[in-house]
């Protein structure tokens, strides 16, 4: 804690409640979210040093990924103990399907068993999150929505919401239907809800307006990330060309829950990328 936030804090009498742990000013905080694969090479080189500085960052919220049976290596009960210190929440997190790649945590290897590590981590939804290159043929694509609604079902169960991440590859087309239509058209909208990347539905040419219009209340998680003018590459929030304004607009209609930053790549420090977004965040009252 610095200097000019003891005196804050103090002046307030929270001190006492400082003292309970920074979990607790959790509850007294604006919610800001990252995706942790934003900070994967802090994380790689030390995962408690990652978490704090994003806690000094203001986020008090994460989405994670990597789940492959541990937490970066962690068990359930050390990861949570990590969580805890910092002041960070698990909201959600990603997962493959297991398709090509059969490893744990994938939807088709032992899926019951990550359910059951996420419901003891808090975790409020678990989403597919990529379908690898070799899984993008129509046969695969046929299947999926099947796939989709049996993990839902599974993690239902358990108090968690599933959810399904797009790119900008589903926004093609097979047999004249692109494949993100195909699977909100065919999937439950009780167990399959959307976490909608607005830089790769940008990146594709495609209005989220009319998506929140045509499928309500299906969207409740969002990735917030911007994209630069001219080379379209990954940019700080608000450096970019993306009208974030109107979109959040259209929160109540999209039934937005959730939303977290995330910046894939960034031609600067991570992190000073970070500060340039949260920044923007603090001064348009519409990310509120």
């Amino acid at each position: 804690m610095n200097r000019k936030d003891f005196i804050a804090l103090s002046s307030l009498g929270f001190l006492g409640l400082y003292a309970c742990g920074t979990s607790n000013m959790m509850n007294i905080r604006k919610p800001l979210a990252i995706q942790l694969y934003t900070v994967r090479d802090a994380i790689s080189a030390n995962l408690e040093k990652a978490l704090e500085k994003l806690a000094e960052l203001g986020f008090n919220q994460v989405e994670i990924y990597g789940y492959d049976g541990t937490f970066f290596g962690k068990t359930r009960t050390e990861f949570q103990s990590i969580l805890k210190n910092v002041g960070l929440e698990v909201i959600s997190s990603h997962h493959t399907t297991g398709i090509v790649h059969s490893t744990k945590g994938t939807l088709l290897n032992d899926w019951e068993k990550s359910v059951e590590d996420l419901h003891f981590i808090g975790s409020k939804y678990m989403v597919c999150s990529y379908l690898f290159e070799e899984e993008r043929t129509l046969e695969h694509y046929k299947k999926l929505p099947e796939l989709l609604n049996q993990s839902g079902e599974i993690t239902k169960k358990a108090g968690i919401q599933f959810a399904y991440h797009n790119h900008d590859f589903e926004f093609e087309k097979f047999d004249e239907i692109t494949v993100y239509d195909f699977i909100l058209d065919n999937t439950s909208p009780d167990l399959v809800k959307m976490e909608l990347d607005l830089y790769w539905m940008a990146k594709a040419r495609l209005n989220p307006l009319n998506y929140f219009e045509k499928y309500h209340k299906r969207f409740p998680l969002w990735h917030v990330k911007d994209m630069k003018a001219g080379t379209k590459d990954f940019t700080e929030i608000g450096n970019g060309t993306i009208d974030f304004k109107t979109i959040f607009e259209a929160r109540e209609k999209a039934g937005l829950k959730h939303w977290f930053l995330e910046q894939d790549s960034s031609d600067k420090d991570i992190f000073e990328s970070l500060k340039i977004s949260t920044d923007y965040i603090a001064k348009n009252n519409f990310f509120k």
